[in-house]
């Protein structure tokens, strides 16, 4: 993961000014094994705010948001920026392909530093496989062409609110930049 504070003016990969895009992500949260962690993305400002709360009662712990799938054409690119403003709290990318079983994603793990915008760079080689957060040791590299659904999670093995601000979703320059 790299941080840099320039600032980005190409167009976002997913733009939350758009009309109607917080309809387009919806919660996985712990409650589908039996935890109480809520986390939900709505959309101010044109920013997106996945916030909630995550509980380690019974056996629970996190709280994620899916956007619709979608083909996002990033073969060629060398990753994915973020522009976030967090809560001190560290935070997971999903991505998701055809190439993994149902339930399993690629994650790259970032942090934030509270109530401070920052612009998160994450390369395709940061990005490991992963089902119910166990690594799968045979599974295939990403590949970023293949990538239809991403989303945001919080598994940080800490209980309370959390609030990551999402201004923006940016590709990578390409590989060979």
């Amino acid at each position: 993961m790299r941080l840099s504070g320039n600032a980005m003016s190409e167009a976002p990969l997913v733009d939350f000014s758009r009309q109607g895009e917080a309809e387009c992500w919806w919660a996985v949260n712990d409650d589908v094994m039996g935890g109480v962690s809520r986390g939900s993305m709505r959309v101010t400002g044109g920013v997106g705010i996945f916030e909630g709360y995550t509980s380690l009662e019974n056996g629970g712990g996190f709280a994620s948001v899916r956007r619709q799938p979608d083909k996002y054409a990033l073969g060629g690119r060398s990753g994915i920026r973020l522009r976030v403003r967090g809560d001190g709290r560290t935070y997971q990318l999903r991505l998701r392909t055809p190439d993994l079983p149902e339930g399993a994603a690629y994650r790259a793990r970032f942090e934030t530093v509270a109530d401070e915008w920052r612009d998160v760079e994450l390369r395709w080689s940061e990005f490991e496989p992963v089902f119910r957060g166990r690594l799968l040791k045979d599974a295939p590299a990403l590949d970023p062409g293949d990538i239809r659904q991403l989303g945001f999670l919080i598994a940080d093995q800490c209980a309370g609110d959390f609030c990551l601000e999402i201004a923006a979703l940016f590709e990578l320059g390409r590989v060979h930049e």
